[in-house]
């Protein structure tokens, strides 16, 4: 489908040689058949105007008109009276042929996809009203290139939300915007390569791709550190060498346990005595329902962890906002990486963003937020209680995923593969194992993005396969 080009002629790239001996109608022919062959003209394409043409290349109109019609003998322009010149529908370029449609059978009844928002709830009225207020708000001054820290005004009010509702030490000196959690972990693994951190430990089971991908990437080698109940095993960590670790202690990824009190003073004691970092993934702990809000663990040792956070979960991953907090010996060194990557984040989403949180309606959609995911936990576990009794679930405190414990006989990779084939999308723990083991068998089963009733058929449909009697 040819782009409807707004305006009243539309721009286009063509040069005339007035040195090259070619007749100059004979050069615009030939950059305009070569335009519309390979596609870069599409079929109904509007073409500028003979007069717009002709003043842009500084032509005589009448030289322009000529070339036009020659095209159109040709068949690879279309004119009519009152109508702009377009490409020609026949002049097409023939394309690849499409691929055939889906088979309608293949349409999930329920994608359990991890890590997804409740995109139908993104408050879409409240951005639009916070941007316009930024809009109309900034000062001119904001549209040159800033601060790579990011925007003052957004810094100043993720450190005081952070301080309110997440308990952490922060300071907007010390506070750098980022890209989401990606870069986010990229620019502090980066730093601390920078001061001599060679080694980065990882929670297993946890996201090993992105770890391993993002240490690599920043020239230090990645190695896995295992996860009980009580969190990440930090006498293994110790052995392992590293100087550093990334955790999620609020809402581990995936297991959900808590990260223990004692286990968390252990990492802490073992930062400053190996003369070391932990990243903390703060990435859900907005959503809690059975226990009270763990606060940060930034908020315990400021000079030691670099803590990451995002909208990602709480607004939706497309916006690409979010933020660390910086130690001190890491602030200038993150700061620097930030503006050789791209100078600063995009300002009028971060001052979007500020105004959101500080009116108010950041806080309202949480709360909103919270009751949709918590009636869609009930959901989950009244759907798993009626048709397939024999899994138990875990991991439900906080955010919107849950593991499911299968029969320790379960085949995990056969119930994900069969799942599909009856509209269902499952996902197994095995993807987040260093090892890659499938056992035990388990499932992350994410919830955000799936309706209570989907939520219930989807169970319904593969009840027997969880059972393992599928």
């Amino acid at each position: 489908m040819p782009v409807q080009w707004a305006g009243l002629s539309p721009e286009l790239l063509l040069t005339v040689d007035r040195d090259s001996g070619d007749r100059l109608c004979a050069q615009l022919e030939r950059q305009l058949r070569d335009a519309i062959r390979t596609g870069r003209l599409q079929a109904g394409e509007r073409l500028p105007s003979s007069r717009e043409l002709a003043r842009v290349l500084g032509l005589s109109r009448g030289l322009v008109q000529d070339c036009y019609a020659q095209l159109q003998a040709e068949g690879y322009l279309v004119t009519r009276v009152g109508s702009a010149t377009r490409v020609a529908e026949c002049a097409q370029v023939p394309e690849s042929p499409a691929p055939p449609p889906p088979d309608p059978r293949s349409r999930l009844i329920a994608d359990f996809r991890h890590g997804v928002p409740d995109l139908t709830s993104f408050p879409l009225n409240d951005w639009l009203w916070a941007t316009r207020e930024a809009a109309r708000t900034m000062p001119t001054s904001e549209l040159d290139y800033g601060d790579p820290r990011g925007s003052s005004a957004l810094r100043e009010v993720v450190a005081g939300y952070l301080r309110r509702v997440r308990g952490a030490a922060a300071d907007p000196a010390r506070t750098v915007v980022c890209s989401g959690y990606a870069q986010g972990l990229q620019l502090a693994l980066r730093s601390l390569a920078r001061v001599g951190v060679r080694v980065v430990a990882y929670e297993d089971p946890g996201g090993p791709d992105t770890a391993t991908a993002a240490a690599e990437a920043a020239g230090l080698t990645a190695v896995p550190v295992p996860v009980d109940e009580l969190g990440v095993d930090v006498r293994a960590l110790d052995a392992t060498g590293a100087r550093a670790v990334i955790v999620s202690p609020a809402h581990q990824w995936p297991t959900g346990v808590v990260l223990a009190p004692d286990r968390r003073h252990a990492l802490i004691d073992w930062a400053g005595r190996r003369d070391a970092y932990v990243i903390e993934d703060d990435y859900d702990a907005e959503f809690r329902y059975d226990r009270e809000p763990v606060g940060t663990l930034q908020g315990l040792a400021a000079d030691r962890v670099i803590s990451i956070g995002t909208v990602s979960k709480s607004l939706a991953p497309a916006l690409r906002l979010g933020w660390l907090l910086c130690p001190p010996a890491l602030a200038t060194p993150l700061t620097d990486l930030k503006r050789i990557a791209d100078r600063g984040s995009p300002t009028l989403d971060q001052l979007a963003l500020a105004r959101l949180i500080e009116s108010g309606r950041y806080d309202r959609h949480l709360r909103h937020m919270r009751t949709v995911y918590a009636t869609r936990r009930t959901a989950l576990l009244a759907a798993l209680a009626q048709h397939a009794p024999p899994v138990r679930l875990s991991g439900l405190a906080a955010g919107f995923h849950a593991v499911a414990h299968l029969p320790h006989d379960t085949d995990e990779q056969t119930v994900v593969r069969q799942s599909r084939t009856r509209g269902v999308a499952l996902y197994g723990m095995s993807t987040c194992r260093t090892s890659g083991s499938p056992h035990p068998p388990q499932l992350v089963l994410g919830f955000g993005n799936v309706t209570e009733r989907a939520i219930g058929e989807g169970i319904a449909a593969v009840a027997d396969l969880l059972c393992g009697a599928g």
